[in-house]
């Protein structure tokens, strides 16, 4: 049976130290989560499923309100723990410690997460959902890094290289058979 994923990554938001939960969209953020409604508001969705950070909320909450739809926050559906509190991954660092985790994926820094443990947590819930929700069309709040890792997990062309070039927000199709993974389109256009 056929199960649609569509995962809409957030749109642009304003980045500031120790506020991984709360930051919310910027305002250019803002007006393309109005194109992402427009993009998938006639695609039938039937659930929406988000990360429960706001900014992945916020990029599908436009879309739930057009759909009358609740959204469903899942904690594992989190971004990926890039550190303790302790160790400030600075902007310069980001690039090379994530390029890292892509060619080692049981790397992770002190008090952080690997992308290894990052896959497995966000793969036993995309499972669930394809169970659960078999033969519908669901729209999942995201992060691009987690995204990358659970589409990653069907097809190892998604890693390091394919992260760099999506963009905040951007939306991938899904096409499901069962667990498996049978087709991707890329929906947001630059």
């Amino acid at each position: 049976m056929k199960t649609i994923v569509y995962m809409v990554r957030h749109a642009e938001s304003p980045y500031t130290e120790g506020n991984e939960r709360t930051r919310g969209l910027t305002p250019l953020g803002k007006i393309h989560i109005s194109i992402v409604t427009e993009i998938l508001k006639n695609e039938e969705i039937d659930i929406i499923i988000s990360s429960p950070y706001a900014r992945a909320v916020l990029s599908v909450e436009p879309l739930a309100h057009y759909l009358n739809l609740d959204i469903i926050t899942i904690e594992d559906l989190r971004e990926l723990h890039f550190a303790g509190e302790d160790y400030i991954v600075d902007n310069a660092e980001l690039m090379s410690v994530i390029r890292e985790k892509f060619a080692n994926p049981d790397y992770a820094l002190p008090g952080g997460e690997s992308n290894k443990d990052c896959q497995n947590r966000a793969i036993a819930v995309l499972k669930t959902i394809l169970e659960e929700y078999k033969g519908n069309k669901i729209a999942v709040g995201t992060h691009g890094l987690v995204m990358t890792l659970m589409m990653n997990y069907f097809d190892s062309a998604y890693g390091f290289d394919f992260l760099n070039q999506t963009k905040k927000p951007d939306i991938y199709r899904m096409q499901f058979e069962d667990l498996e993974l049978k087709e991707v389109t890329r929906l947001w256009n630059d």
